[in-house]
């Protein structure tokens, strides 16, 4: 039974597009549309900087040196155009909350904070849907 297991998991690496419209098509299928779904974070990283719309000197903790700190989130499948927000935590309170477009059939987006002085200590940005939902949590920490 392994062995036909690992074989499909390679099945599925190797035509991922197949299995995205067989999803898609088992959706419907059920009752469910692609519009009713959140967008699928693919990747999330909290990094220093942006140099040609990409992350840059991922890290978890970040000197209050650096003067920003960025969120980048990558999206793939986007099935309509919606948003997401990233709502930034220092010390579990809400300090940012900003609200990014996404559009079909794929995006990436990013938000930042300015780093100040009395910014220092433990951070989360929460990635959410549109209904609220969260998708993905990003801890991280600010030092000297």
């Amino acid at each position: 039974m392994k062995y036909c297991n690992s074989l499909f998991l390679v099945v599925l690496l190797a035509v991922p597009g197949v299995f995205l419209t067989q999803t898609t098509k088992a959706l419907a299928e059920s009752g469910i549309t692609s519009t009713d779904i959140d967008p699928v974070p693919v990747r999330a990283v909290i990094c220093e900087e942006l140099k040609d719309r990409l992350p840059k000197n991922e890290a978890i903790v970040f000197s209050i040196t650096n003067g920003r700190v960025y969120c980048y989130t990558d999206f793939d499948p986007v099935y309509k155009n919606t948003h997401i927000y990233h709502n930034w935590f220092r010390r579990d309170i809400l300090t940012a909350k900003v609200k990014l477009s996404l559009k079909p059939p794929r995006w990436s987006t990013f938000s930042y904070i300015s780093l100040r002085n009395t910014d220092k200590g433990p951070w989360r940005v929460e990635i959410t849907g549109p209904e609220g939902y969260i998708l993905q949590t990003l801890r991280f920490s600010i030092t000297d």
